[in-house]
């Protein structure tokens, strides 16, 4: 195996790999012509508060309860999707790379169990530019690290990351996101390509504007026939109050009421339309279906 300069100074500055690497996991379907594979940059801990302050505690405690959850801290898989289609491989994300959070940075690890390397990679889909979605597109030397692929992103999102003005009018908790988001900008902005809603970034795969958790995120729809698949980002962004309560606001959105239409939306079609779910932070993996009961909904893997 080639020993990438990434994955040496990784190895090189940390404990040994096999220390400090997570446990990797993929979850694989065939889907028509398209061979769609969740690959994992690791995971994510984030205080439980993000997520769950701004939710009626006495209704809350029973979902805690039923998924043993923490009220401290909440840890999420990361699962990038990889398609394989038309002799493409196209990633949807990139993970946070080493710069964001402890627990990440393993997608060229994972892409190597698929016998993949950076240099494979066709094509990257940004479903938005949240740290953990898009700070991994450069390497430890600053240069791109997929050197071969065409990048795709909504030019809503585009437009907001972009705008000076951004980083002035979050919130301070989201300044380092602004900033970050911007950094990445400037080294794709030669090698990018727009779309719009309903737009095909690339042939066979439809992009759907998905808003709340961040102004211009995007999920996107495979079809083979009567049946779809969609890979919908942090659209839907747990297994648990997502599903169990869509209505209820989430501080890890940036326009929370936005979001919150924006996952009954998708839970209704998902549910009515026996679509596949291709969830970034979805457990086990994150590929499955939405079954629905009386007034909630529940995730559950294939």
């Amino acid at each position: 195996m080639i020993i990438k300069r990434r994955s040496f100074l990784k190895a090189a500055s940390c404990l040994p790999l096999s220390l400090t690497m997570p446990s990797i996991a993929s979850t694989q379907v065939n889907f028509g012509a398209a061979k769609i594979t969740t690959v994992s940059d690791g995971s994510n801990t984030l205080p439980a508060g993000l997520t769950f302050d701004t939710m009626p505690q006495n209704e809350l405690e029973p979902i805690l309860n039923e998924f043993s959850l923490s009220r401290d801290q909440l840890i999420r898989e990361c699962n990038v999707t990889l398609v394989e289609m038309d002799n493409r491989k196209i990633l949807f994300d990139v993970g946070a790379g080493v710069y964001f959070l402890e627990g990440m940075g393993f997608i060229l690890d994972s892409l190597d169990q698929q016998g993949l390397t950076a240099e494979d990679i066709t094509d990257v889909i940004f479903t938005h530019a949240h740290p953990d979605h898009i700070w991994g597109v450069l390497d430890d030397f600053d240069d791109l690290l997929f050197p071969n692929a065409v990048y795709h992103i909504g030019r809503i999102e585009w437009d907001y990351w972009w705008d000076p003005e951004t980083v002035n009018k979050v919130d301070d908790r989201r300044r380092t996101t602004a900033v970050g988001a911007k950094t990445r900008f400037e080294a794709l902005q030669d090698q990018i390509e727009f779309f719009d809603d309903g737009d095909e970034p690339i042939p066979g795969i439809s992009a759907l504007l998905t808003p709340g958790h961040t102004p211009g995120h995007m999920s996107f729809e495979l079809a083979d026939g009567s049946t779809s698949a969609l890979i919908t980002g942090d659209a839907l962004n747990n297994h648990h109050v997502a599903f169990k309560r869509p209505h209820w606001l989430s501080g890890l959105d940036q326009h929370p009421e936005e979001a919150a239409l924006t996952r009954k939306i998708l839970l209704n079609r998902m549910s009515n339309e026996d679509i596949f779910i291709v969830g970034f932070h979805l457990p086990n993996g994150g590929i499955g279906r939405v079954v629905q009961t009386d007034d909630h909904y529940s995730f559950v893997n294939i």
